[in-house]
């Protein structure tokens, strides 16, 4: 008797299971399907490179430390502008002797979640990501050992080196102090978010079609999915491809598949609003505008991505899926350059005092 009792008592829980899943999503029942992209979860955190305080704290000096440039001069902080949603408002940005880039900075913000980094997905996570631009020639110009004993003839790096990681500056280890302060730029409590949370009201009536609109007939999720709203993979839009070539081949250059040509990495939405110019160009100045390139098909070429069709969508679906992007945005924190220690040792003086020890 107590086992029939049992299967009954099992049977009832799942039907009421099924049952509340099909209240949720029958319209008409006061509640809107919950899209496919969900809330994010715990920050991943390599077990190499725990979070601490002080790790924290001197990786966010290092994030604001011109002196890893060449000339003193460009920091990260530079082109991950904290107040413009930890991204640049150029379409690509300047490094030391006003060298201009070939791609658009993305924002840090929540790219604790993404893996890889990069337009391209050269680098796994974000300690391979933390130490790309210090060593590119165009960007900050620094080699490994030039940083490294730049950081070592500055006492108060040298100091907070060993005391967080028990030796010396090295690159790896900032690497793992940046990627450390990365991982505190965070935005999770955007109108989405709450609206998930059960807030109802959080999305008004235009942003609730335009994510109707993501999840279905304009087929945004297709690469924007997941919490992040990205697949980490990459996909050939046709920017930048003009008289059958492409300025910047992208996911290519690092695989050497013919089928990457033009390829690049899905990038997150959230606060997508917030860190115009678009692409990875930053050819397009609106997200409006990036809704009109999906709307037409994109760009084609030999290599166009199969999901990149025209999406036939009518003014006003653009302006709701507009709506919907816009409330993918929500605080994020905006953070001061804090005191660098011993800032009367200038980027010239580190160069000078190395070029003397050499001789």
């Amino acid at each position: 008797m107590t086992r029939a009792w049992m299967i009954f008592g099992l049977c009832l829980g799942c039907w009421f299971v099924v049952y509340l899943g099909l209240l949720w999503q029958t319209p008409g029942a006061g509640q809107e399907k919950p899209p496919a992209n969900g809330l994010l979860g715990p920050i991943p955190v390599p077990a190499d490179n725990p979070q601490t305080p002080a790790k924290i704290a001197l990786g966010r000096q290092l994030f604001f430390e011109g002196r890893l440039s060449s000339d003193g001069t460009v920091s990260c902080a530079s082109c991950h502008e904290p107040a413009h949603a930890w991204a640049d408002t150029t379409p690509v940005s300047a490094g030391v002797a006003h060298q201009l880039g070939t791609r658009n900075t993305p924002s840090i913000i929540n790219q604790a979640y993404i893996v890889p980094q990069f337009w391209d997905g050269r680098a796994l996570h974000l300690e391979k990501q933390a130490v790309g631009p210090v060593q590119n020639p165009i960007e900050m110009d620094l080699t490994a050992a030039q940083l490294e004993f730049r950081l070592n003839h500055i006492p108060g790096y040298a100091a907070q080196f060993q005391a967080v990681f028990g030796e010396a500056a090295t690159i790896d280890n900032l690497a793992k102090a940046i990627a450390s302060f990365e991982r505190t730029i965070l935005s999770t409590n955007t109108r989405y978010d709450r609206y998930l949370r059960g807030n109802r009201t959080a999305l008004n009536e235009s942003a609730v079609r335009g994510m109707r609109l993501f999840t279905g007939k304009a087929n945004c999720i297709a690469c924007h999915s997941g919490p992040a709203f990205s697949d980490s993979s990459f996909h050939n839009l046709g920017v930048g491809y003009k008289d059958g070539n492409f300025a910047d081949v992208g996911r290519f250059d690092v695989t050497k598949d013919p089928n990457d040509t033009g390829a690049f990495k899905t990038p997150m939405l959230r606060n997508v609003a917030d860190t115009a110019p678009y692409m990875h160009d930053g050819s397009e100045k609106t997200l409006a505008d990036v809704i009109a390139f999906y709307n037409r098909g994109g760009n084609p070429n030999p290599h166009l991505d199969r999901d990149i069709k025209p999406l036939n969508l009518n003014l006003q679906e653009q302006q709701d899926l507009l709506a919907f992007l816009t409330a993918l945005s929500g605080p994020y924190p905006v953070i001061t350059a804090p005191p660098l220690p011993n800032p009367e040792i200038t980027a010239q003086q580190l160069t000078r005092l190395m070029e003397g020890e050499k001789k």
